[in-house]
């Protein structure tokens, strides 16, 4: 799938879940897999790369005919891809872990080390939706909303604090964000967030936002009202993504991007109707779903072994 290259072995963390997998030399991805993420709150990265190392043991044990050269990790939150450093995951619990010489020292290999969303926009640029293009915004809309940047191929990093599209203001007058700002877009366009406002609206129990949109499309106003909200803050948004950083595309992933043309029809009408003169990005569908993080790592790990 990768096509050929450095073998190497790849590690998309998160939260709750970690991805890996192990990529040999003619690019086929085996092994992939999800696992729990190793947790300890006594030492949340040492206990982060434990498990990796002890899926690297695995993987190695498994295909003993496939010798890896480098591996990837990949994390959320706030990363310096430069540093090595994972600066701060509120759902791992750390601050500063130097992720990238941990995991070093506990697979015995070079890592190349960089975000879970960054990782995400790389695979679909070169291997996704966003193929042939230099300029690529992606945007994961799920529990929060997290986006990567490519600029003339390049991804936009800013010492780990690019790419919080989630906590751009988007209401100044609206609810409290986790983060400790109000009105971010978080607050109204992510999918956690649209079944919160829909039951504060209605006082409906939903179990997220397909329940919203299957109410919407049933001629609920109050969803309908809820829905049109998440769009409208997206397209604000993504303006002003357009005029700042002029991407050729925009990819759409996370689970909201589930909705497809209930989601992209209108957001491409609105954005069409607040740009001018601007570059206006061709609206796409992620097409490497939950693979995106695991295979750009795998790609970031090869490109730091050649």
């Amino acid at each position: 799938m990768l096509g050929p290259g450095p073998a190497v072995l790849a590690f998309d963390v998160g939260g709750t879940d970690t991805k890996s997998a192990l990529v040999d030399a003619g690019g086929r991805v085996l092994g992939l897999r999800r696992t729990a993420t190793v947790s300890d709150a006594s030492d949340p990265a040492g206990a982060v790369v434990s498990g990796v190392a002890r899926l690297a043991a695995a993987y190695r044990e498994e295909f003993p005919d496939v010798t890896p050269v480098a591996a990837g990790v990949s994390v959320p939150g706030l990363v310096d891809d430069s540093t090595g450093i994972a600066v701060f995951a509120s759902n791992l619990r750390w601050r500063d872990a130097p992720i990238r010489d941990l995991a070093a020292e506990a697979v015995g290999l070079p890592v190349a080390f960089g975000h879970d969303v960054r990782a995400a926009g790389i695979a679909e640029r070169r291997l996704g939706a966003a193929r042939g293009h230099a300029n690529v915004f992606l945007v994961a809309i799920g529990t929060g909303i997290a986006a990567a940047s490519i600029v003339d191929g390049r991804p936009l990093t800013a010492g780990g604090y690019a790419g919080e599209l989630g906590h751009t203001l988007s209401d100044p007058n609206g609810d409290p964000c986790p983060c400790g700002a109000v009105g971010c877009l978080e607050t109204i366009a992510s999918a956690s967030a649209i079944a919160r406002r829909y039951r504060e609206a209605t006082g409906i129990e939903v179990a997220g936002a397909k329940e919203v949109l299957a109410a919407a499309r049933a001629g609920d106003g109050s969803a309908q009202r809820v829905w049109d909200d998440a769009v409208e803050a997206l397209a604000e948004q993504l303006a002003r993504v357009a005029a700042l950083l002029a991407p050729e595309v925009v990819v759409v992933g996370g689970g909201l991007a589930q909705a497809g043309a209930d989601l992209l029809d209108p957001l491409a009408a609105r954005l069409d109707g607040l740009l001018s003169f601007h570059r206006r990005p061709l609206l796409v569908p992620a097409e490497l779903g939950d693979d995106a993080g695991v295979l750009g790592t795998a790609l970031a790990a090869r490109d730091a072994a050649a």
